[in-house]
């Protein structure tokens, strides 16, 4: 193998990364179910629609299929985007929680914890599927 083919990022076929995406959004939604649960049952208000599998399965499934474009646009531009990603996952995942700070009001401490580990459960679930089929280097 030459140096140069070295860097050339691995191109998967399509059903292989649609596939990847799709394993991301079930394993996170899965986690997600079991966050939830864990919050309600530790009393999060049982009508904090962000606990709800209706709200948090689409969002879910927004954010991974978002995080994968971001990933396939970081591939194509990023002349180093192993580091890029070392410093923009972590950001985008902080930035994420901002939105969520703002219903300590309606969901109170217990369920604003879940929300947050639940964005910290979709980005590991995302980031391991999307280095699996859309490897970086």
């Amino acid at each position: 193998m030459s140096v140069a083919s070295a860097a050339v990022p691995v191109r998967r076929g399509p059903l292989v990364v649609a596939g990847g995406v799709l394993a991301a959004i079930v394993v996170s939604s899965l986690a997600n179910v079991v966050l939830a649960v864990l919050a309600l049952a530790l009393g999060a208000p049982d009508d904090f629609q962000p606990l709800m599998p209706g709200s948090y399965v689409f969002l879910t499934a927004v954010g991974v299929i978002a995080g994968a474009i971001g990933w396939v646009v970081v591939r194509k531009v990023s002349k180093d985007p192993e580091k890029l990603v070392r410093w923009l996952v972590p950001t985008v995942v902080v930035v994420s929680f901002v939105p969520d700070f703002l219903l300590f009001g309606a969901g109170g401490v217990v369920g604003v914890m879940a929300l947050l580990l639940m964005h910290v459960a979709v980005a590991a679930a995302a980031v391991f599927a999307y280095r699996k089929v859309m490897p970086l280097s």
